[in-house]
Protein backbone atom coordinates (compact mmCIF):
# COMPACT_ATOMS: atom_id res chain seq x y z
CA UNK A 1 0.00 0.00 0.00
CA UNK A 2 1.09 3.59 -0.52
CA UNK A 3 1.32 4.83 3.06
CA UNK A 4 3.28 7.07 5.36
CA UNK A 5 5.61 4.15 6.10
CA UNK A 6 6.85 4.00 2.50
CA UNK A 7 9.32 6.89 2.56
CA UNK A 8 12.34 5.24 0.95
CA UNK A 9 13.71 6.98 -2.13
CA UNK A 10 11.28 9.91 -1.87
CA UNK A 11 12.30 13.44 -2.88
CA UNK A 12 12.42 16.36 -0.45
CA UNK A 13 13.13 14.50 2.79
CA UNK A 14 16.79 15.43 3.00
CA UNK A 15 19.83 13.19 3.48
CA UNK A 16 19.85 10.27 5.91
CA UNK A 17 22.02 11.09 8.92
CA UNK A 18 22.00 7.98 11.15
CA UNK A 19 23.72 7.66 14.49
CA UNK A 20 26.96 5.64 14.27
CA UNK A 21 26.17 2.06 15.26
CA UNK A 22 28.93 1.99 17.84
CA UNK A 23 27.35 5.00 19.58
CA UNK A 24 23.65 4.26 19.26
CA UNK A 25 22.04 2.32 22.15
CA UNK A 26 19.80 -0.63 21.35
CA UNK A 27 17.01 1.14 23.25
CA UNK A 28 16.93 4.83 24.04
CA UNK A 29 14.51 4.48 26.96
CA UNK A 30 13.21 1.68 29.19
CA UNK A 31 9.71 1.81 27.66
CA UNK A 32 11.18 1.01 24.23
CA UNK A 33 12.70 -2.16 25.68
CA UNK A 34 9.31 -3.12 27.14
CA UNK A 35 7.46 -2.36 23.87
CA UNK A 36 9.89 -4.59 21.98
CA UNK A 37 9.55 -7.39 24.55
CA UNK A 38 5.75 -7.16 24.49
CA UNK A 39 5.66 -7.35 20.69
CA UNK A 40 7.94 -10.39 20.63
CA UNK A 41 6.11 -12.15 23.48
CA UNK A 42 2.58 -11.85 22.12
CA UNK A 43 3.81 -12.58 18.60
CA UNK A 44 4.93 -16.01 19.82
CA UNK A 45 1.32 -16.87 20.72
CA UNK A 46 0.85 -17.78 17.07
CA UNK A 47 -2.13 -15.57 16.26
CA UNK A 48 -0.37 -13.59 13.53
CA UNK A 49 2.79 -13.63 11.42
CA UNK A 50 5.51 -11.06 10.76
CA UNK A 51 3.82 -9.63 7.67
CA UNK A 52 0.54 -9.17 9.53
CA UNK A 53 2.55 -7.37 12.20
CA UNK A 54 4.11 -5.03 9.63
CA UNK A 55 0.75 -4.39 7.98
CA UNK A 56 -0.83 -3.51 11.33
CA UNK A 57 1.72 -0.72 11.76
CA UNK A 58 1.25 0.48 8.18
CA UNK A 59 -2.53 0.79 8.55
CA UNK A 60 -2.29 3.67 10.98
CA UNK A 61 -3.48 7.12 9.90
CA UNK A 62 -0.52 8.77 8.13
CA UNK A 63 -0.44 11.64 10.64
CA UNK A 64 -0.22 9.16 13.51
CA UNK A 65 2.47 7.07 11.80
CA UNK A 66 4.68 10.07 11.05
CA UNK A 67 4.23 11.65 14.48
CA UNK A 68 5.10 8.43 16.30
CA UNK A 69 8.59 7.28 17.13
CA UNK A 70 9.80 3.88 15.92
CA UNK A 71 8.65 1.91 18.93
CA UNK A 72 5.45 3.92 19.26
CA UNK A 73 4.56 2.51 15.83
CA UNK A 74 5.41 -0.98 17.07
CA UNK A 75 3.15 -0.49 20.08
CA UNK A 76 0.31 0.85 17.93
CA UNK A 77 0.56 -2.16 15.63
CA UNK A 78 0.58 -4.80 18.36
CA UNK A 79 -2.31 -3.09 20.14
CA UNK A 80 -4.37 -3.25 16.94
CA UNK A 81 -3.59 -6.94 16.51
CA UNK A 82 -4.48 -7.79 20.11
CA UNK A 83 -7.87 -6.15 19.57
CA UNK A 84 -8.49 -7.68 16.14
CA UNK A 85 -7.63 -11.19 17.30
CA UNK A 86 -9.87 -10.90 20.36
CA UNK A 87 -7.06 -11.29 22.90
CA UNK A 88 -8.10 -8.09 24.67
CA UNK A 89 -11.23 -5.95 24.51
CA UNK A 90 -11.61 -2.21 24.01
CA UNK A 91 -12.76 -1.99 27.64
CA UNK A 92 -9.67 -3.79 28.92
CA UNK A 93 -7.41 -1.62 26.80
CA UNK A 94 -9.10 1.53 28.12
CA UNK A 95 -8.60 0.33 31.69
CA UNK A 96 -4.88 -0.16 31.13
CA UNK A 97 -4.53 3.17 29.31
CA UNK A 98 -6.16 4.87 32.29
CA UNK A 99 -3.61 3.14 34.55
CA UNK A 100 -6.34 1.15 36.29
CA UNK A 101 -4.05 -1.84 36.52
CA UNK A 102 -3.57 -4.52 39.15
CA UNK A 103 -6.56 -6.86 39.16
CA UNK A 104 -7.82 -5.58 35.81
CA UNK A 105 -4.39 -6.09 34.25
CA UNK A 106 -4.38 -9.67 35.54
CA UNK A 107 -7.77 -10.23 33.93
CA UNK A 108 -6.33 -9.26 30.55
CA UNK A 109 -3.65 -11.93 30.94
CA UNK A 110 -6.21 -14.55 31.98
CA UNK A 111 -8.40 -13.83 28.94
CA UNK A 112 -5.46 -14.56 26.66
CA UNK A 113 -4.44 -17.66 28.61
CA UNK A 114 -7.91 -19.17 28.23
CA UNK A 115 -7.69 -19.23 24.42
CA UNK A 116 -7.18 -22.87 23.38
CA UNK A 117 -5.68 -21.88 20.05
CA UNK A 118 -2.77 -19.98 21.56
CA UNK A 119 0.75 -21.29 21.14
CA UNK A 120 2.66 -20.70 24.38
CA UNK A 121 6.31 -21.68 23.89
CA UNK A 122 8.53 -22.93 26.70
CA UNK A 123 11.63 -20.90 27.67
CA UNK A 124 13.76 -23.33 25.64
CA UNK A 125 11.51 -22.90 22.59
CA UNK A 126 11.66 -19.13 22.98
CA UNK A 127 15.45 -19.27 22.99
CA UNK A 128 15.41 -21.33 19.79
CA UNK A 129 12.94 -19.00 18.07
CA UNK A 130 15.02 -15.93 18.93
CA UNK A 131 18.34 -17.44 17.88
CA UNK A 132 17.29 -19.43 14.82
CA UNK A 133 14.22 -17.61 13.51
CA UNK A 134 12.00 -18.97 10.78
CA UNK A 135 13.07 -19.70 7.21
CA UNK A 136 11.18 -18.25 4.25
CA UNK A 137 12.55 -20.52 1.49
CA UNK A 138 9.89 -22.88 0.11
CA UNK A 139 9.81 -25.85 -2.21
CA UNK A 140 8.25 -25.03 -5.58
CA UNK A 141 7.22 -27.00 -8.65
CA UNK A 142 7.06 -23.87 -10.80
CA UNK A 143 9.86 -22.61 -13.04
CA UNK A 144 11.06 -19.04 -12.48
CA UNK A 145 9.72 -16.70 -15.15
CA UNK A 146 12.90 -14.62 -15.19
CA UNK A 147 16.60 -15.45 -15.36
CA UNK A 148 19.71 -13.33 -14.80
CA UNK A 149 20.12 -10.81 -17.59
CA UNK A 150 16.37 -10.35 -18.23
CA UNK A 151 15.09 -6.79 -18.40
CA UNK A 152 12.02 -6.24 -16.22
CA UNK A 153 9.71 -3.42 -15.20
CA UNK A 154 8.25 -3.14 -11.71
CA UNK A 155 4.48 -3.10 -11.90
CA UNK A 156 2.61 -0.14 -10.43
CA UNK A 157 0.70 -1.71 -7.58
CA UNK A 158 -2.12 0.36 -6.10
CA UNK A 159 -3.23 -2.28 -3.60
CA UNK A 160 -4.55 -1.23 -0.21
CA UNK A 161 -2.89 -4.32 1.26
CA UNK A 162 0.64 -5.09 2.38
CA UNK A 163 3.45 -5.01 -0.20
CA UNK A 164 7.23 -5.12 -0.13
CA UNK A 165 7.63 -3.36 -3.48
CA UNK A 166 8.84 0.18 -2.62
CA UNK A 167 6.79 2.93 -4.23
CA UNK A 168 9.89 4.70 -5.57
CA UNK A 169 10.87 1.72 -7.73
CA UNK A 170 7.44 1.02 -9.21
CA UNK A 171 7.35 1.76 -12.93
CA UNK A 172 11.14 1.62 -13.25
CA UNK A 173 13.10 -0.77 -15.47
CA UNK A 174 15.93 -2.93 -14.19
CA UNK A 175 17.94 -6.08 -14.88
CA UNK A 176 17.61 -9.38 -13.02
CA UNK A 177 21.00 -10.33 -11.57
CA UNK A 178 20.08 -13.28 -9.35
CA UNK A 179 17.25 -15.71 -8.60
CA UNK A 180 16.87 -16.59 -4.91
CA UNK A 181 14.33 -19.40 -5.29
CA UNK A 182 10.76 -19.49 -3.99
CA UNK A 183 10.11 -17.55 -0.77
CA UNK A 184 7.08 -16.70 1.37
CA UNK A 185 5.15 -13.95 -0.44
CA UNK A 186 4.52 -11.04 1.97
CA UNK A 187 1.39 -9.73 0.22
CA UNK A 188 -0.60 -12.91 0.80
CA UNK A 189 1.20 -13.85 4.01
CA UNK A 190 -0.19 -10.66 5.59
CA UNK A 191 -3.65 -12.10 4.87
CA UNK A 192 -2.74 -15.43 6.53
CA UNK A 193 -2.64 -17.17 3.15
CA UNK A 194 0.22 -19.62 2.74
CA UNK A 195 2.37 -19.96 -0.35
CA UNK A 196 5.36 -18.39 -1.99
CA UNK A 197 6.64 -16.73 -5.14
CA UNK A 198 10.02 -16.64 -6.85
CA UNK A 199 12.29 -13.90 -5.56
CA UNK A 200 14.93 -12.00 -7.57
CA UNK A 201 17.63 -9.39 -7.07
CA UNK A 202 17.06 -6.67 -9.64
CA UNK A 203 19.61 -3.99 -10.50
CA UNK A 204 18.40 -0.49 -11.32
CA UNK A 205 20.40 2.38 -12.72
CA UNK A 206 20.08 5.35 -10.38
CA UNK A 207 18.96 7.53 -13.28
CA UNK A 208 15.99 5.20 -13.83
CA UNK A 209 14.89 5.75 -10.23
CA UNK A 210 15.68 9.40 -9.55
CA UNK A 211 16.66 11.10 -12.80
CA UNK A 212 19.92 12.26 -14.34
CA UNK A 213 21.18 14.04 -11.20
CA UNK A 214 21.23 10.91 -9.05
CA UNK A 215 24.52 10.53 -7.20
CA UNK A 216 25.00 6.76 -7.00
CA UNK A 217 25.25 4.52 -10.05
CA UNK A 218 23.00 1.55 -9.29
CA UNK A 219 20.71 0.02 -6.67
CA UNK A 220 19.98 -3.68 -6.04
CA UNK A 221 16.47 -4.51 -4.78
CA UNK A 222 15.00 -7.92 -3.97
CA UNK A 223 11.56 -8.24 -5.60
CA UNK A 224 9.04 -11.06 -5.87
CA UNK A 225 7.86 -12.28 -9.27
CA UNK A 226 4.30 -10.83 -9.11
CA UNK A 227 5.87 -7.38 -8.81
CA UNK A 228 7.61 -7.73 -12.18
CA UNK A 229 6.74 -7.81 -15.87
CA UNK A 230 8.91 -8.61 -18.88
CA UNK A 231 10.46 -5.96 -21.14
CA UNK A 232 10.70 -7.27 -24.67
Amino acid sequence: MYGAHDLGGKHGLGPVNPEPENQEPVFHTEWERRAFALTMAVGMLGKWNIDESRYARERQHPVDYLSHSYYENWLAGVTELLLEKGLISEKELAAVMESQIGEKEQQVVEVAADKESLRVPTPAQVQKILTVGGHTLLESDTTPTFTPGDRVRVRKNHTAGHSRAPAYVQGSIGTVVRSHGCHVFPDTHAQQRSGGEHLYSVCFEAESLWGSKAGNTEVLIDLWEPYLESIH
